[in-house]
């Protein structure tokens, strides 16, 4: 049984990494919904998640957060919303190494932003793709004339993914306190 008291989404492209920060955080055995990736034209990955996943991490010893991972391809979007019901806010995962992340990032933003107010972006993979330079993220914030923290992260870091969610907390005080 769930009885998690706050929930945090992670969001986002396919291969960012959302399963990996949710399993580099929680505190007790994932639960994944990862299938065989049929969809090798968007990601060469070789599995998927297809459904929910699931962890918690304890930020005291009364306090319990539910992480909750979404599946990245857009044909299961229709989970999202129900998902994102409730949360905190959402940290949306891009992949850095795709061959367009600011669309991505635009698509994604445009459809979490009606389902959460707090949202964190992480950029994941940068790494990978040294032919595109991480300040098109700062040029497209001050393009959109928009302000989300964003983060360039390894999804498999724990401190990395721990400064998303305490960003996230601390937005989420700001926000939600007004």
């Amino acid at each position: 049984m769930i009885l998690q008291q706050y929930k945090i989404v992670f969001a986002g492209t396919m291969g960012a990494g959302k399963t990996a920060a949710i399993q580099t955080i929680s505190q007790i055995q994932v639960l994944s919904t990862e299938a065989l990736n049929t969809d090798t034209a968007a990601h060469q990955k070789a599995l998927t998640t297809v459904g929910i996943d699931y962890g918690e991490i304890a930020l005291d010893e009364e306090t319990k957060v539910g992480l909750y991972g979404t599946p990245g391809q857009e044909r299961f979007n229709f989970m999202w919303g129900v998902i994102c019901k409730g949360a905190l806010g959402t940290i949306l995962l891009i992949d850095h190494s795709i061959s367009d992340p600011i669309a991505a990032l635009n698509d994604y933003l445009s459809t979490f932003k009606d389902m959460s107010e707090n949202i964190i972006i992480g950029i994941t993979h940068v790494d990978e793709k040294h032919t595109q330079s991480t300040a098109i993220y700062r040029q497209w914030q001050d393009q959109q004339k928009v302000s989300y923290p964003v983060f360039f992260v390894d999804a498999r870091v724990k401190e990395d993914v721990l400064l998303m969610v305490d960003a996230l907390l601390a937005n989420a005080e700001i926000t939600f306190s007004h």
